[in-house]
């Protein structure tokens, strides 16, 4: 009886053991995981035009449940002077070392017109939800996905009101320097995982 019991034991771990692998296998073929990013930011006033550079953002697509996960470090961001870079990451505007990172979580919400197995470049409309600065908002924006073989290129364009983020200027030289609405260019590059 003990050696019929340790028997099914057994069989059942090693079942358990199975399935959990071809699970974890299939999911890994349907994963793209990001190779090279670029996420830039544009603001312009009447006072000067202002644009910054992050290639460390990380991000992975599910082509098979269209999940998109992004996490961007803040501090990754790159400007042309000294100063901007100060400004940006102090407590008044992003607080970069209290909220490292920007994250996006959501889904590719026409996923059943994107066909990550034929090349071609398709419309696509992420939705989902942005957290900068510890402040979660919802987000619904389009891009493009081009696939090429195993490489796939993420491309979007879209405008973000840093005042839903709780970054504001009332006064001083910020107000009039940094835009209360910034566009947000990514371009992304994907290899299967």
């Amino acid at each position: 009886m003990i050696r019929k019991m340790k028997t099914t034991k057994i069989l059942l771990t090693a079942l358990i053991t199975i399935v959990f692998s071809m699970t974890a296998f299939s999911q890994a073929g349907d994963r793209l995981v990001s190779s090279k990013s670029h996420i830039k930011f544009f603001s312009t006033t009447p006072a000067e035009d202002i644009e910054a550079n992050n290639y460390t953002s990380t991000s992975t697509i599910n082509t098979s449940n269209g999940n998109v996960v992004f996490t961007v470090p803040m501090q990754g961001f790159e400007f042309p002077k000294a100063l901007m870079q100060r400004h940006f990451n102090n407590s008044d505007f992003l607080d970069t070392k209290q909220f490292p990172n920007a994250r996006f979580v959501g889904k590719i919400a026409n996923l059943d017109q994107v066909d990550f197995s034929a090349n071609g470049t398709y419309n696509a409309q992420v939705e989902g939800e942005m957290t900068i600065k510890g402040v979660t908002k919802p987000i619904r924006e389009n891009g493009t996905i081009t696939v090429n073989g195993n490489s796939f290129e993420i491309n979007s364009k879209f405008n973000l009101t840093l005042a839903d983020y709780g970054v504001e200027f009332v006064r001083g030289k910020p107000a009039s320097n940094i835009a209360k609405t910034v566009e947000v260019t990514f371009v992304g590059e994907y290899q299967k995982q």
